[in-house]
């Protein structure tokens, strides 16, 4: 099974520049979770939130490291899931495009 969360937005402190720190900024979430569906589901919304209240609380410096922290988080709380892919967008950073970062991630179950 696969779970698609597509564009999920949101306000957060995120980067290491001065103004980054202060301010919170627009970010782009999307992810992709596979997993082996049984009798068990992982709910969609609640992997939402999770991410949503995660990058809220944490104001990290670097998206690597965001990347690094939701992967960990994720699959502690949801341990059905087999496989994600992560990417974190700053639709503003920069005038003339948008700045993404994104990593796999393969767990052995």
């Amino acid at each position: 099974m696969t779970i698609y969360i597509e564009d999920l937005k949101f306000q957060c402190i995120i980067g290491i520049l001065d103004f980054e720190r202060v301010t919170p900024q627009d970010i782009c979430i999307n992810l992709t979770v596979e997993y082996n569906y049984r009798d068990s589901f992982i709910n969609y919304a609640d992997v939402a939130q999770l991410i949503k209240k995660s990058m809220i609380e944490n104001k990290f410096l670097l998206l690597e490291d965001a990347l690094a922290y939701l992967s960990t988080k994720l699959k502690e709380n949801f341990s059905l899931i087999d496989k994600l892919t992560l990417k974190i967008t700053k639709p503003a950073i920069l005038s003339d495009c948008r700045v993404s970062v994104a990593n796999y991630y393969s767990f052995d179950s």
